[in-house]
């Protein structure tokens, strides 16, 4: 299917140019979320929103369906194919962690004007031991795995004031509702498995490498 950018460029008044409409659509196939929020996403979020239709047919035949938040304003492209992009099982427990976090906040009311929803490392710490039975990952480490988190556009890190005990926060972001679904509980799942057949001395990478082999497997291109 040819998509006619050219068209809906005319029917802009030159506000947009074809390349433009090629550009917000690749930007949804790669970095998966655009917020109206986010200075350097605002563009393309809006081209989107103005032409929703249109950008639906085009990446429905690449298996990705488009969803709109009013309320928050942002879209989230969902690939029908999520399982095959390749995540370790310290992405996944984190991500989970933080959605458990999330929907805390929204059960508690703390969730900001835009969605969002700040979660501090200490209690982060907590929750990630209850809910892994795990030490959380060292801070290094830990800014390493937020990367993969803000690629899939579902949080960030927030850089504290000079002085705070802890060196930043995670900002988590409104759509980790739509992008951790039931697949990434079945993919824990799967992690889990892996790792129970693992011979002894392998190490979580080379288990989480293993059981992505099967089930197809991915910076800041944003999930």
């Amino acid at each position: 299917m040819t998509v006619p950018w050219n068209q809906l460029s005319q029917r802009s008044d030159g506000r947009a140019s074809a390349a433009d409409f090629e550009r917000a659509a690749y930007r949804l196939a790669t970095e998966q979320v655009l917020y109206a929020a986010d200075r350097g996403a605002r563009g393309a979020y809006h081209l989107v929103e103005d032409h929703f239709d249109a950008f639906v047919a085009a990446l429905a035949p690449l298996g990705i369906r488009l969803e709109r938040n009013a309320r928050y304003r942002y879209i989230v492209a969902l690939p029908a194919h999520a399982e095959g992009i390749p995540v370790t099982l310290d992405e996944t427990l984190l991500l989970l962690v933080l959605r458990q976090r999330y929907d805390e906040a929204i059960r508690h009311g703390a969730i900001e004007e835009q969605g969002d929803a700040l979660v501090e490392l200490p209690d982060l710490q907590e929750a990630y031991q209850a809910l892994t039975g795990r030490a959380m990952p060292e801070v290094g480490a830990l800014r390493t795995l937020a990367r993969s988190a803000k690629r899939w556009g579902v949080a960030r890190l927030e850089a504290t004031e000079p002085g705070e005990a802890q060196p930043f926060r995670l900002r988590v972001q409104p759509a980790i509702v739509e992008i951790l679904d039931a697949q990434w509980l079945q993919r824990l799942a799967q992690h889990s498995e892996a790792e129970d057949d693992a011979p002894a001395g392998m190490n979580d990478d080379d288990s989480v490498a293993d059981a992505d082999d099967d089930p197809e497997g991915g910076d800041d291109a944003e999930a």
